[in-house]
């Protein structure tokens, strides 16, 4: 029983580092899932939330809904990925604001260990697949460069925000925070939460609930029939936007900076600091895939 609550309560802080990867534009909440080992897990779950689950509660309440669906599994992580969004999308903001060279710089040594990562798992290798995985590095550069929309916040707009976003955020790669941005909804969703905007929260919420349900069903077909296909593409996902957690980047003002080398950055490049966090951003992959297999042995 002790281990059962141990193993659930793993479950809740995997969704909280989900949940402080989804606030930052740039970082993909999917990435994380992936890196710890519950990225199929979550997708299975999620698709078997289906509408008919409405007809079965009728009939058999939460019990036979249990029986079907992943629920303590889902509702630890969903739990965690909430709290940590509450809790941090202020201080993160912060960080992003005063120290983005720092905070740039873990989550690229992550995303670099993390494309080793998901390329050792592709089993078969042919034309076909390094086709798929540049298409995939060209689709995530080319959303990078895509340019932000006005800010909206209508109750329609921050559901398809939410319903869009979403499907970005379970894909490793590509960062649902970002498209938020490109969209131009993305201060007012942070605004929403900050104030507790209850129903601007729930308009978002409902739109990320509907994407979830859709396109998992997808991502679960794809896992099924094309893995090696689907891995070479997300990988190609998170090579991709690589560029836009670059830590250096010329100050512009504007939101797409261009990327420089340390030496040529304006101001204090921090490049012990930074090499330190890209190394412990790189080893914290292979620290989880250690802890992984030893559970497994277990």
């Amino acid at each position: 029983m002790e281990r059962k609550f141990l193993s659930y309560f793993w479950i809740f802080l995997k969704g909280m580092a989900m949940g402080i990867a989804d606030i930052i534009p740039g970082v993909s909440g999917g990435t994380i899932a992936f890196i710890t080992g519950i990225y199929e897990e979550l997708i299975s779950s999620l698709n078997e939330i289906k509408f008919s689950l409405i007809k079965d509660f009728k009939n058999g309440g939460v019990k036979l809904i249990s029986s079907k669906v992943n629920i303590p599994f889902l509702i630890c992580l969903f739990s965690g990925i909430i709290f940590s969004v509450l809790l941090f999308s202020n201080f993160i903001l912060w960080l992003l604001s005063e120290h983005p060279i720092l905070i740039w710089s873990f989550f690229f040594g992550l995303i670099i260990s993390s494309i080793l990562y998901v390329i050792k798992k592709i089993e078969k290798w042919n034309l076909l697949t390094v086709l798929i995985l540049i298409i995939g590095i060209t689709i995530a550069y080319k959303i990078t460069k895509l340019e932000v929309l006005s800010s909206y916040d209508s109750y329609i707009y921050l559901f398809i925000s939410g319903a869009i976003a979403i499907c970005a955020m379970i894909l490793p790669g590509i960062s649902g925070a970002f498209i938020l941005v490109i969209m131009g909804s993305y201060s007012s969703v942070i605004q929403a939460i900050n104030d507790k905007e209850i129903s601007k929260i729930m308009a978002f919420a409902f739109g990320a609930i509907f994407g979830l349900m859709t396109f998992s069903k997808l991502l679960k077909f794809l896992f099924n029939e094309f893995k090696n296909e689907t891995l070479a593409i997300l990988t190609g996902f998170m090579a991709g936007a690589l560029v836009k957690i670059w830590p250096w980047k010329k100050n512009t003002g504007q939101l797409y900076q261009e990327c420089v080398s340390p030496l040529a950055y304006e101001g204090d490049p921090k490049l012990l600091q930074s090499l330190n966090l890209i190394l412990i951003g790189f080893l914290l992959i292979f620290i989880f895939d250690y802890l992984a297999s030893k559970k497994a042995i277990e």
